[in-house]
């Protein structure tokens, strides 16, 4: 029955998933950063036009933040908005893959094992007639790309699909999790909680990457909080000056969905007035021409809100540490079930779960590539 299940076609996780909005591999991080604010969107995909016509990766608010407290970018924040997108989007190879819509599950599966963060599904749009019928209506805010639609498969998808249907995989899902080989205690990323937010830029947007998130811990190694990627993408690009000048600590109580203390506010504007970045200060300034996103080009397409559907900024309700405890990690424990684990990943809308110890301590992290693995391996003992 497993083997069935996962044998159904990609197509049958996309229904009712909206298209993907594009953007042009020859557009800029301003373009990019307009199209985000202006539709509301989590991510959007970048497509080169020129040849292939195709989607070679997907930018948000965090790849653009991490941009901008690049220490160059910071003096002149202007002038950075000016490079081309491409510079957002990661080298690694094979993070953002094609994929037919009749392709199995498990091929889907393979490929984000392989380490692909998201699947291009290409939708049915219909006949011609309602394809034309289509690109009229869309014209100003086109879905369509080379005459079709498409969308993403997330790792989400899977896991929420799998959970779906996990009494057929017993009794490997109740088993916990110390027993199937897949908290890693290796690919930690932690800062403590007194070190300089700017150090955990690089860790920021390497968990970016993996689907993770970085780890707040004390000098004991107790975790306390995160800075999550997720949160920082229902952040503004204000956060920017906030990251270049604050703790990790603080950081945290910065980016929560109520708005940052007045104090931390005030702390953030006297440090950058210190270091003379006066252009990041502009970043902070409400009305601002940057922060409006008035002074860019609107000859973009844009993803739409189909991972979460929640605001962008955390002025228009974004997760909080204030209201749902954001910065309050996730966590479970090394004898906690997988589905247990899953059930909790799911219901936080995060793509993996901090393992720690009784006393606190961080053990490692599980995520939903790790519980792929686990479903992929018991396939091949039915196979």
């Amino acid at each position: 029955m497993a083997v069935s299940l996962l044998a159904g076609e990609v197509s049958d996780l996309c229904l009712g998933k909206p298209a993907l909005r594009f953007l042009s591999i020859s557009a800029t991080v301003g373009d990019a950063l307009s199209a985000l604010k202006r539709f509301g969107d989590n991510y959007i995909s970048v497509w080169n036009c020129d040849n292939r016509h195709d989607c070679v990766g997907k930018v948000c608010m965090v790849d653009i933040i991490c941009f901008l407290c690049k220490e160059e970018n910071l003096s002149n924040p202007g002038t950075a908005l000016q490079a081309p997108v491409s510079v957002l989007i990661p080298k690694a190879p094979g993070l953002v893959r094609h994929l037919e819509p009749k392709a199995s599950l498990v091929e889907g599966i393979d490929l984000i094992l392989e380490g692909a963060q998201n699947l291009v599904i290409p939708l049915e749009i219909g006949n011609r007639n309602s394809r034309k019928k289509l690109l009229q209506k869309t014209v100003s805010n086109s879905t369509l790309h080379n005459s079709s639609q498409y969308c993403w498969l997330t790792q989400e998808d899977i896991i929420r699909y799998l959970l779906n249907s996990i009494g057929l995989f017993c009794p490997t899902p109740i088993n916990p999790i110390n027993s199937l080989d897949i908290i890693d205690a290796q690919n930690i990323l932690a800062v403590h909680y007194d070190d300089p937010a700017s150090l955990a830029l690089p860790f920021i947007a390497r968990s970016h990457e993996m689907q993770t998130s970085v780890a707040i811990v004390d000098r004991d190694g107790k975790l306390i909080g995160e800075i999550s990627p997720f949160t920082l993408n229902s952040c503004d690009e204000d956060v920017v000056a906030a990251i270049a000048t604050l703790s990790a600590g603080d950081l945290m109580a910065y980016i929560d969905c109520g708005g940052p203390p007045e104090d931390i506010v005030q702390l953030v504007k006297e440090r950058l007035q210190e270091r003379n970045l006066e252009q990041a200060l502009e970043l902070m300034e409400e009305d601002s021409e940057i922060s409006s996103g008035a002074s860019f080009s609107s000859s973009y397409s844009s993803s739409s809100d189909e991972e979460f559907g929640v605001g962008r900024s955390w002025r228009s309700g974004g997760y909080s540490a204030r209201v749902v405890r954001r910065s309050e990690a996730i966590v479970c424990y090394p004898w906690s079930s997988l589905v247990a684990v899953m059930i909790q990943a799911l219901a936080h809308r995060v793509s993996y779960v901090w393992v720690v110890e009784e006393d606190g301590t961080l053990a490692g992290i599980v995520t939903f590539a790790g519980m792929m693995k686990v479903f992929r391996e018991h396939l091949r003992t039915m196979a």
